[in-house]
């Protein structure tokens, strides 16, 4: 016999840093693709990149839909976002960053926000480092995303006071 498992509602935020007006409608629709539900981004002027647009909104869906918006906005050139999922029963919360430069990234977060690394990824770190300070301090950089952080921080404050909306994912 199988149980199905109840699923798991979550929440998070879309913050899309940095995009070319023309790349907009694509953005909205993958988000739409994603949530099942149309949405209507507002984008305003980017400050830190000129010719730029920035926009962002709250979703409400199951567990796993960070995951998958992050995937869908991933690959297009001058596309800098993150998409959040707060943490829910049985679940983590996580953070995607990407940067057209360096991709990707995904880290663990904690319900205050804070980026966490398990202890299987702090013991590689220590084997791989072998004693050395500097290499342990450049794997532990690149587990908690600093690069990315790094390159986002001028565009995440350029867009503070910026307006949020909650979508609820239909189905």
């Amino acid at each position: 016999m199988t149980v199905a498992m109840p699923r798991t509602a979550t929440r998070g935020v879309i913050y899309v840093h940095s995009t070319p007006k023309a790349l907009c409608p694509h953005v909205v629709w993958a988000i739409e693709g994603v949530l099942g539900t149309r949405v209507a981004v507002e984008w305003t002027e980017q400050p830190a990149a000129p010719a730029m647009v920035r926009g962002e909104l709250s979703w409400a869906g199951d567990a796993g839909t960070g995951a998958r918006l992050a995937s869908a906005l991933r690959g297009w050139d001058h596309l800098r976002y993150e998409v959040t999922e707060e943490p829910s029963p049985g679940c983590d919360g996580s953070r995607w960053s990407h940067t057209p430069g360096l991709g990707i990234h995904h880290t663990w977060t904690s319900a205050s926000g804070d980026a966490v690394v398990n202890e299987d990824r702090l013991r590689e770190v220590v084997v791989l480092a072998q004693g050395s300070p500097e290499a342990m301090q450049e794997m532990l950089e690149e587990l908690l995303g600093a690069a990315w952080d790094e390159e986002l921080e001028p565009f995440r404050y350029a867009g503070e006071g910026a307006p949020v909306r909650w979508l609820h994912k239909v189905g």
